[in-house]
């Protein structure tokens, strides 16, 4: 790849990264609580809040949009059959009705009658239908695809990419448009059927990639792109791109949820920014406050009584692009991620906010079981060294993260750990927006290792798996691939009961971490910060403002 235009940043040592924040131990759990009460109803009627965001890498298509910064949009503007608990994360039923096992492998869902989409149209049985066949469908070449792949007739709506992307030769036109597992029974009832029994399917369709979508989409795509329409709590107004986006409350949504405050305006800046705003009342919320409030507990003193450490669903390492034939050599991938020594970086840098991960996911989700990484996620450096020496790798080290999201101390502190450790030159190559780095990577433009941060779409371990780890998963953007791992995880979605695809899924994490695909490195538990005019302020385990709670005073 091209080297960008703009400067590369220079790392510096490790202790000397270190010595941005005192050593001492911070209370995660410290700061403001959550507000309860003091909302006015006539300020929430008509005000407008200011929420930090990230310009979104794609069009708001729920199917195509697998990053956080359109993810969180997504969220206000669509509901699906299910919903996740914003304090708990627990499951619960949103617009299914009913939503039961007909069958081992056959789900039936009855819809509630009277939703409508934001154009004033009824949301039914065929809405989802034909959003689940759409994105599944090969051609249409919608990132949420292979959320799809238990249901009969996947294999003949999604046709594998026989060279992969980057290859000249075309995937085959599939032999069918519509899945056979999806049929209506009626306007609100439909039924699911799978290839083989798959327990936690109903769980993950909360998640966007399940998504009803309005007749106006299927008439003319490229029009709903200009002006999406869901069926969510919010409706979209305007968005100005790069700088913000506007959604208002919709008055006829039917669900539980529905807010009480009138529009949201994201704002597209960097997290310093956001925090410099926040603290001066210029911005109202901002979900993940960055390194320099957090170095020393700044944030305590900075933000009395409106800020707090909420635990969230979210993960981060460092990928390797597979897809690069100098990333081959798993000894180099093994010595790189035993070079870093995680303890001493969240214990500094974060003030042990921050816990250095044992596995691919987290002990805050359903069947994790620590430990799947062992060896290859502890720091040894005199082992990292020799198995370095043995891969043969020369020239330096270098990793790639978007510049407006808080990230360079960390990569500076890991740069400087795996430079101590391995005796190479690590460095750290900043693109400036999050949108930037995502169209790289899913180019398969980037040649260096690159930030993967995973926030997860649901609460099971599976999540933190299949969309990032399977042959052709949703989120694997690096090209890794193992049939021996795609068989595990096919076993474990086919588990009978949820006790046994829990064991399935360690064991395939234990597989991946010998592959080494990408580096697990520590939980990211958020500090949520908000305005003085604001009350009932609480961060999801999705990392996002709960808008269906928060008021104005």
């Amino acid at each position: 790849m091209r080297k960008p235009r703009w400067v590369t940043a220079g790392v510096i040592p490790l202790a000397v990264a270190l010595a941005i924040s005192s050593c001492s131990s911070g209370d995660e759990g410290g700061g403001g609580e959550e507000q309860s009460g003091g909302g006015d109803p006539a300020k929430n009627e008509s005000v407008e809040i200011n929420v930090f965001g990230t310009e979104p890498a794609r069009p708001l298509v729920p199917g195509d949009t697998a990053e956080t910064g359109g993810g969180k949009i997504v969220d206000a503007l669509f509901t699906g059959l299910m919903e996740y608990d914003p304090v708990s994360g627990e499951p619960g039923l949103a617009h299914a009705e009913s939503f039961e096992l007909s069958a081992p492998d056959e789900y039936t869902v009855k819809l509630k009658k009277g939703w409508k989409f934001h154009d004033g149209t009824e949301v039914k049985a065929d809405n989802y239908i034909k959003a689940w066949n759409y994105t599944a469908y090969s051609p249409n070449a919608q990132q949420h695809a292979s959320f799809f792949a238990q249901i009969e007739g996947f294999d003949q709506v999604n046709t594998p990419d026989p060279d992969g992307p980057d290859g000249p030769e075309q995937p085959a036109t599939p032999a069918a448009t519509e899945m056979s597992g999806l049929t209506k029974v009626d306007d609100y009832q439909f039924k699911i059927k799978f290839t083989a029994p798959h327990a936690i399917f109903k769980v993950k369709t909360g998640y966007a990639a399940y998504m009803p979508m309005p007749d106006s989409f299927f008439a003319d795509a490229e029009a709903w792109k200009a002006n999406p329409v869901g069926n969510g709590s919010f409706k979209y107004v305007s968005r100005v791109p790069d700088q913000e986006l506007k959604i208002e409350r919709f008055d006829d949504y039917q669900g539980d949820d529905k807010p009480k405050i009138k529009k949201v305006k994201f704002v597209f800046t960097d997290s310093d920014a956001a925090y410099a705003d926040i603290k001066g009342n210029q911005l109202d919320f901002l979900d993940t406050a960055p390194p320099q409030a957090i170095a020393g507990n700044v944030w305590q003193d900075d933000l009395p009584g409106r800020a707090k450490a909420y635990p969230v669903m979210a993960i981060q390492g460092i990928a390797f692009p597979i897809y690069h034939t100098k990333y081959g050599n798993v000894d180099f991938r093994h010595a790189v991620s035993m070079a870093i020594d995680r303890e001493k970086i969240t214990k500094t840098i974060y003030e042990g906010n921050r816990q250095p991960l044992t596995g691919y996911g987290m002990d805050l989700v359903p069947g994790f079981e620590p430990g799947a990484c062992g060896e290859y996620c502890e720091y040894n450096p005199e082992e990292a060294k020799k198995l370095f020496a043995k891969s043969g790798w020369s020239g330096p080290i270098e990793i790639t993260s978007n510049a407006d999201g808080g990230h360079k101390e960390w990569i500076e502190a890991v740069c400087g750990s795996i430079s101590e450790a391995l005796d190479v030159e690590c460095l750290f190559e900043p693109v400036q927006q999050f949108s930037q780095a995502r169209q790289a990577i899913e180019a398969r433009e980037l040649d260096t290792l690159y930030r993967s941060g995973w926030l997860a779409d649901y609460p099971l371990i599976e999540n933190f798996l299949n969309p990032l780890y399977r042959t052709g998963g949703s989120s694997n953007d690096n090209g890794y691939s193992n049939p021996e791992v795609d068989a595990k995880l096919a076993a474990a979605d086919q588990a009978e009961t949820e006790d046994e695809a829990y064991k399935l899924y360690h064991e395939a994490e234990e597989m991946i971490a010998e592959d080494m695909p990408v580096i697990p490195l520590w939980n990211t538990p958020s500090i949520a910060c908000w305005s003085e005019r604001l009350t009932n302020v609480r961060l999801t385990p999705k990392r996002e403002l709960d808008l269906s709670f928060v008021e104005v005073k």
